[in-house]
């Protein structure tokens, strides 16, 4: 006869499993969903969700007013990121709504990217008024952007990295002002011959200006071809 603890113990292991099962599942649903946004209005202020990695920075979740974000701090100074929604196949859309400002002559960088760490950014880059491609940390191509980004205005950043054919992807960014109709062009485009590397979306962030970086309406979901 199996002993009282024994079973508590089958019990707990069982509990165990299922709910790694369930989280399991969860991810495939999300994943089969296509489409991740988290929601920060029911997130805690102070804390990181739970569904989210922060590589490097005190990312924390801020208010303002009845605003909540995504806040990466304007110190220290160094180059921040943090991945988010489900890993996946190479081929994603990637955006998110940022808003920081600058000090003087500093100027702050960000961006969002695909593929974790190793994968690729697309980074705006006010300083130099330049949109530029990097794959992990080395720059891969860039070109001036139509507009200027605005100090203290929220501003978008959209990367879409598309399999075209056989042994063939194109990696596209834009970047616009919020409440601007969106550019039906991709001012940014690059073809590679390489699969880009999969995994999760994210987000950098370098704060030049010594301003905090938020980041906003952060969504990952299957790039059309």
């Amino acid at each position: 006869m199996r002993s009282s603890g024994a079973t508590v113990r089958s019990r707990d292991r069982r509990g165990r499993v299922f709910a790694g099962l369930a989280a399991a599942c969860a991810l495939v649903a999300l994943g089969a969903a296509g489409r991740y946004r988290p929601d920060f209005s029911a997130a805690e202020v102070g804390k990181v969700p739970a569904d989210m990695q922060v590589l490097s920075g005190a990312f924390k979740v801020a208010e303002a007013g009845r605003d909540k974000f995504l806040e990466l701090p304007g110190e220290p100074l160094d180059a921040f990121g943090l991945l988010f929604g489900p890993a996946g196949p190479p081929e994603v859309d990637v955006r998110a709504r940022v808003w920081s400002e600058s000090s003087g002559r500093r100027f702050p960088e960000f961006g969002v990217g695909g593929g974790d760490v190793g994968g690729y950014r697309l980074l705006l880059l006010p300083a130099q008024h330049r949109l530029e491609l990097r794959k992990g940390d080395e720059a891969v191509t860039s070109v001036e952007p139509p507009q200027r980004w605005q100090s203290g205005a929220w501003a978008w950043v959209r990367l879409k990295i598309s399999k075209r054919t056989e042994g063939r992807w194109t990696i596209e960014g834009k970047t616009w002002p919020d409440g601007a109709a969106e550019p039906a062009q991709w001012p940014l485009a690059h073809d590679v011959t390489e699969a880009p590397p999969q995994g999760r979306a994210s987000v950098w962030g370098v704060p030049f200006s010594g301003r905090p970086i938020r980041f906003d309406d952060l969504t990952v979901e299957p790039a059309d071809r």
